[in-house]
């Protein structure tokens, strides 16, 4: 069970996606905040600051990329870790994410219990 101190934003413009993870990780213990398109997630991680964000790809107004690399341009959210969700391929995926700042990266469809050890092996 994660402390409850440890904030984690979802951000993906499917509303399903965002409402499973926001469950998931609710029930674990972990304080969600969710967004639903790129400007959403800049302005909700420049407020609350959380310790990390679970951010899709291809979404309306900014692309995850281009979120993930303001965030880590910024020296208020640098250190926020990421991890890109998407369904654009696992190779595109594997060499594009890490290029704009992401800490682990998934592919859709993903298995849970991998996501949740990426984010307890990256934020406790």
């Amino acid at each position: 069970m994660a402390p409850q101190a440890l904030t984690v934003l979802v951000v993906d413009d499917d509303p399903e996606i965002v409402s499973m993870l926001a469950a998931r990780l609710g029930g674990r213990g972990y304080q969600v905040l969710t967004a639903a398109d790129g400007l959403e997630a800049l302005a909700e991680a420049k407020r609350s600051r959380p310790a990390l964000i679970v951010l899709d790809v291809m979404m309306p107004h900014k692309t995850g990329w281009e979120v993930a690399r303001a965030l880590k341009q910024d020296p208020v959210t640098e250190g926020i870790k990421i991890i890109m969700l998407t369904a654009i391929g696992q190779q595109m995926n594997e060499m594009t994410s890490p290029l704009y700042g992401a800490d682990a990266y998934f592919d859709k469809p993903f298995d849970f219990s991998a996501l949740e050890k990426a984010i307890t092996d990256l934020i406790g």
